[in-house]
């Protein structure tokens, strides 16, 4: 029986083997705190939760650590829900014209009574300055115009928000095509590497070559200016930068021990390329497209600027910066909306990717 009961001391009660040991050992007083079992969890230490944690656990909870990237994605999704709902939160169109309201100045109601954004402004004249209200020298008493309004009578609030729709959905999609193109074209290239990587890199350096400007001014005097062709010249120009990345990072994985096992096992190319390393380079990827969305907005605002960009009753931010400017020195609010947007637009998708790029980068911890 004693030598039942030790045996089996794990399944055992600690009086049962208290009193086994004692038969055998009589000359002896053991108690059953000396056969308790004992709980060490706390001396094994092993962190459960750190464990149990998966990657993209992990990069959210550095992803909110950061409050720059954090703000700035806050500061996103504003501009986006105005861009999506700001031209109907009034009755105003973005190309309905009234040249009996133009160049009001901005008035929102019930802020009006604090003496701000009532409708006044400034104007300069030959005697000097004085202020002007419109609304009650026309006797518009009952219209607001939040941001003002143009040389053509058209909302600036209605046309900004609708011009940041435009210019997000051109940057956007842009930024993925040229991510579809240019993390394909790195991949394969780096992949193959020898006669297949020379000859596509030496294609990239000749594309590359050739000015951004050139490519896209004949490619708008060719085909009908809009919204599509901006976009399909963004993408001509854009997928270099991404390219080389997807490239490098190829170059660094392709002789990796897990590719090895899939080639050995059977795997085919692509299946390699698309199935083993793209998942292990898809940090890096994100944190450029996110780099890449303020390079097309600002790039789609110069193009539209210098008058090769979105025709006429249609506006994006960078059209309206090339309409409203020459009314800079007489009515400078016009001008003030869509610079602030775009600068918010561009500073926080910077924030972003900033962001981004120290949570997907296991390394940038002890940084």
């Amino acid at each position: 029986m004693a030598e039942k009961a030790i045996r089996l001391g794990g399944e055992s009660t600690a009086a049962a083997i208290t009193q086994a040991v004692q038969e055998l050992y009589p000359e002896h007083k053991f108690t059953e705190a000396e056969f308790a079992r004992k709980d060490n969890a706390a001396e094994i230490a092993v962190d459960t939760n750190f464990a149990a944690q998966s990657f993209w656990k992990d990069v959210r909870i550095r992803f909110f650590r950061k409050k720059s990237a954090v703000l700035g994605l806050v500061m996103i999704m504003i501009i986006l829900l105005l861009a999506v709902f700001g031209p109907g939160m009034n009755a105003y169109t973005y190309s309905g014209q009234d040249l009996s309201q133009k160049n009001f100045a901005p008035r929102v109601p019930g802020i009006e009574q604090f003496g701000i954004l009532d409708g006044s402004e400034k104007m300069s004249t030959t005697t000097g300055t004085k202020i002007v209200n419109n609304y009650v020298e026309k006797g518009k008493d009952d219209v607001y115009y939040w941001f003002g309004s143009d040389l053509y009578g058209r909302d600036i609030w209605t046309r900004t928000w609708e011009g940041a729709r435009v210019s997000l959905i051109i940057a956007v999609a842009a930024a993925v095509i040229d991510m579809v193109i240019g993390m394909s074209y790195g991949l394969i290239s780096g992949y193959f590497g020898g006669k297949v990587d020379m000859l596509m890199q030496r294609f990239l350096e000749v594309a590359n070559g050739i000015p951004r400007l050139v490519i896209v001014t004949l490619l708008l005097l060719v085909l009908q200016p809009g919204m599509i062709t901006i976009i399909f010249a963004l993408m001509l120009t854009e997928w270099v930068g991404m390219s080389r990345i997807a490239r490098a990072e190829m170059l660094k994985l392709k002789d990796q021990e897990f590719v090895l096992a899939s080639r050995t096992l059977g795997a085919g190319s692509f299946f390699i390329i698309f199935k083993e390393v793209l998942p292990n380079i898809i940090g890096p990827i994100i944190t450029q497209v996110m780099f890449s969305i303020p390079t097309a907005i600002f790039t789609e605002a110069f193009l539209s600027f210098v008058g090769l960009g979105i025709p006429v009753p249609q506006c994006s931010l960078g059209s309206l910066i090339s309409e409203l400017y020459n009314s800079f020195t007489t009515h400078p609010y016009q001008i003030i909306p869509p610079i602030v947007v775009m600068s918010l637009l561009m500073l926080s998708f910077n924030l972003l990717a900033d962001g981004l790029r120290e949570a997907l980068d296991p390394k940038m911890k002890s940084m």
